[in-house]
């Protein structure tokens, strides 16, 4: 279980330890899309406090950020109710103890007190990646779609992207 883990916004003292996290959850296959070298400064900092984005962290005991949550709003009028672009990542000795669970259930009540309110949150998860579809059908995400061949590997091989939302 995750006792002890406290869930708050992320802030810009938050950018080198969320780069941290990112950069080794990276490193994981299937832990994210992007690679190491693509995370950057400036992508968390985006993350955390560019235009519409949320940023959640879970704050372990000892201090250390054992993980992070975070989306968007879009931009154009018509899509701004939705919260898009849904990324967590938690730090690979701390997976399995509920915190990726914990991280969503904070991103959808701070979505639901948003203003205007968010009503809908979109996600694509790596077809290759079974925990993680299942951890976001059990948090009541749908399956919407499937993009055939969307991510390719260093080694050539391809994935598909499952699409996925959840209405608020």
């Amino acid at each position: 279980m995750s006792g002890g883990v406290s869930i708050r916004p992320a802030t810009p003292d938050d950018v080198q330890a969320v780069l941290d996290l990112h950069r080794a959850a990276a490193v994981t296959p299937g832990g994210l899309a992007r690679a190491p070298h693509e995370i950057s400064r400036d992508y968390v900092e985006q993350a955390i406090g560019g235009a519409g984005a949320v940023s959640l962290v879970a704050v372990g005991p000892d201090g250390g950020i054992w993980g992070e949550i975070h989306g968007r709003r879009e931009g154009v009028a018509l899509f701004a109710h939705v919260l898009a672009n849904l990324t967590v990542a938690v730090h690979s000795q701390r997976q399995g103890l509920g915190i990726g669970s914990r991280l969503f259930a904070a991103l959808i009540a701070h979505a639901r007190a948003m203003q205007p309110p968010i009503l809908r949150l979109e996600l694509a998860a790596g077809a290759g990646n079974p925990g993680a579809v299942r951890l976001y059908e059990r948090l009541g995400f749908q399956h919407e779609g499937r993009q055939i061949a969307r991510g390719r590997y260093p080694d050539g091989h391809f994935e598909d992207d499952i699409l996925m939302g959840l209405l608020l």
